[in-house]
């Protein structure tokens, strides 16, 4: 006796490797390993974070830059700011696989609201 299976359809989704997912994780948490040591010097050094607002301050971006990297980080690091504080963007180093970053914004002033 022959029993007839229907056919499943075929899934609309491509097959699941989780292993760029997986890796990109894994590269996430060196940026993340990064930051904290930046936020650890800034945090507990008022000296290096009085260098970083004054560098910024002065527009010296280059400057800045180069006061984040000092601390030994590897991942490669864009900096903006403006007069209510500063984001650092951090990503894989140059070479790397550009799977994520990861982006810390930090105020260091209020302004208080208009007309108050």
């Amino acid at each position: 006796m022959f029993v007839h299976f229907p056919r499943m359809p075929a899934s609309p989704y491509p097959p699941i490797d989780p292993a760029l997912f997986s890796q990109s994780a894994a590269t996430a948490q060196a940026l993340m390993n990064d930051a904290a040591a930046v936020l650890k010097k800034l945090a507990e050094s008022r000296s290096f974070a009085a260098s970083v607002m004054s560098a910024a301050q002065e527009g010296k971006t280059e400057e800045v830059k180069r006061l984040i990297r000092s601390l030994g980080i590897h991942s490669k690091t864009d900096v903006y700011f403006n007069p209510d504080g500063i984001r650092l963007t951090l990503s894989p180093p140059p070479g790397a696989f550009p799977c994520c970053q990861l982006v810390v914004g930090l105020r260091w002033n209020v302004f208080p609201p208009f007309g108050g």
